[in-house]
């Protein structure tokens, strides 16, 4: 497992709102607020009422789910 980087090293660029998630994944804002309330999904940021989440944790989430068509 890789080193995970240190807040120096993680800029605005690497980081996605949930909306820009939502976006990427084709589901509502209020899922992914779902997801977070349940435990479930994948890691996130929470610095006051924002949260926000790592472009690294959301492609290393996508590749553990995908499934190849045999």
């Amino acid at each position: 497992m890789s080193e995970q980087p240190t807040s120096s090293e993680i800029t605005r660029r690497e980081l996605l709102t949930p909306a820009q998630l939502a976006d990427r994944w084709g589901v509502s804002i209020g899922h992914l607020a779902n997801l977070r309330h349940h435990g479930e999904g994948i890691g996130y940021l929470k610095i006051g009422s924002r949260v926000a989440y790592r472009i690294a944790d959301v492609v290393d989430y996508e590749n553990q789910h995908y499934v190849p068509v045999a």
